[in-house]
């Protein structure tokens, strides 16, 4: 059931989309800069919780965005097959070493018992 509630209180379906880019050499704080640019196309999509972008320490050319769903749907629907993707691609796409790499994932309920 969709209005079912798993452990942490997110509904059955939420879940974490993982997604790895390695970005040009060089070009690294552009990317950056055009990331902010458009960060408020991924996070005011229906259903988006929150988006986080992470940078290697070793391999400062390797990013990964971190962002919760409510549901699988809503990001590949409201988001993937928008006007908004289109305009996030377009400012980040140039800035793309080879194509990212996209998971998703749930989360592990806990096991029951004391904590």
């Amino acid at each position: 059931m969709a209005s079912e509630r798993r452990d942490g209180g997110r509904p059955a379906g939420a879940g974490l989309e993982v997604a790895r880019f390695d970005i040009k050499p060089g070009s690294e704080d552009d990317f950056v800069a055009a990331y902010h640019g458009v960060r408020a196309e991924l996070v005011g999509t229906p259903g988006c919780r929150s988006a986080r972008m992470t940078r290697g320490v070793e391999s400062p050319s390797s990013f990964v965005l971190l962002v919760e769903w409510d549901s699988l749907d809503a990001h590949l629907t409201n988001f993937r097959e928008s006007e908004r993707f289109v305009r996030w691609r377009a400012a980040l796409g140039p800035y793309f070493d080879g194509t990212p790499t996209v998971a998703h994932s749930a989360d592990v309920p806990a096991a029951p018992g004391p904590a």
